[in-house]
C-alpha cells in the first residue's frame, strides 16, 4: 500500500525531477510502505496539540501559492479525531486570502515546528470553512479558553496525508516558555541553592569558636 502522501505529492514532474538529480529509486521507499501515513497516531497527536502555531498554504484561482502562520495558545489546533483537525479562526487583517482561496479550492498544507527539538510534520488536508452563525457548538468546542481573540469562523481539516520530515537544517529556537524550563529555571534553582549554601557558611564563620 503506497504512502498517501507520496500518492498526492509525487506528481509525474516531480518522479521525473527525482530521476533527473538520481534520487528516485531511494524514494521508492515512501511510495511501497505498509503504513499509508493517513490516520493519526498519539505520537502525531500529541505533537499536534502542544503546538502554539504553524504555517499553513492555500493556492488562489490564478495558481498563486499563500502561505500563512496561524497562533494561538499551544493546543489552539485540535485533534477532532484520528483523520479530523480543527482550529477556531480568529479575526486578522481582513483580506482573507486563505479564506477565498479555500472557497475555490478546498486543498491545504500544514508544517508544524518544533523548533527546540528540531522536529516537523507536514500535513496535507482538504478544509472546511464553517462561520460562526452556522455551527455555535463546534465554535465553542474549538475556542481557547482565556485566550483573548475574536473567533470568525472554524476551519475543519479532514487530513489526507502526513509526513515527519528530516531534522537535518533546523537551527533550533527556544519559545520564552522554553527558555525559562530549559536555562532559566535550572539557574534560579542552582542560584537558590548556592546563596544558602553560602548562608550556612557564613553563619558558621560568625559562630563564637568554643573553648576547651
Amino acid at each position: 500500500m503506497p504512502r498517501r502522501f507520496a500518492e498526492i505529492s509525487f506528481t509525474p514532474s516531480v518522479k521525473a525531477t527525482q530521476s533527473h538529480y538520481g534520487s528516485r529509486e531511494a524514494n521508492l521507499g515512501f511510495e511501497q510502505a505498509d503504513d499509508p501515513k493517513n490516520i493519526l497516531s498519539e505520537r502525531e497527536r500529541q505533537f499536534i496539540v502542544a503546538r502554539d502555531g504553524f504555517y499553513q498554504a492555500t493556492v488562489g484561482e490564478n495558481g498563486w501559492p499563500y502561505v500563512q502562520f496561524r497562533g494561538g495558545a499551544p493546543g489552539f489546533l485540535k485533534v477532532l479525531d484520528e483523520q479530523t483537525l480543527g482550529y477556531a479562526d480568529f479575526r486578522g487583517n481582513l483580506q482573507y486570502l486563505s479564506i477565498g482561496n479555500l472557497k475555490t479550492n478546498p486543498h491545504i498544507s500544514l508544517i508544524l515546528m518544533d523548533y527546540a527539538n528540531r522536529r516537523r510534520l507536514k500535513i496535507w488536508a482538504q478544509a472546511s470553512v464553517i462561520d460562526v452563525q452556522d455551527d455555535p457548538e463546534l465554535i465553542a468546542r474549538l475556542a481557547s479558553p482565556g485566550y483573548q481573540a475574536d473567533v470568525e469562523r472554524a476551519i475543519i481539516l479532514k487530513v489526507e496525508a502526513y509526513d515527519w520530515n528530516c531534522p537535518r537544517h533546523i537551527t533550533p529556537r527556544y519559545t520564552e516558555t522554553e527558555i525559562n524550563e530549559r536555562i532559566l529555571s535550572p539557574l534560579m534553582a542552582r542560584l537558590a541553592a548556592l546563596e544558602q549554601e553560602n548562608q550556612m557558611l557564613k553563619t558558621a564563620s560568625l559562630s563564637p569558636v568554643r573553648q576547651e
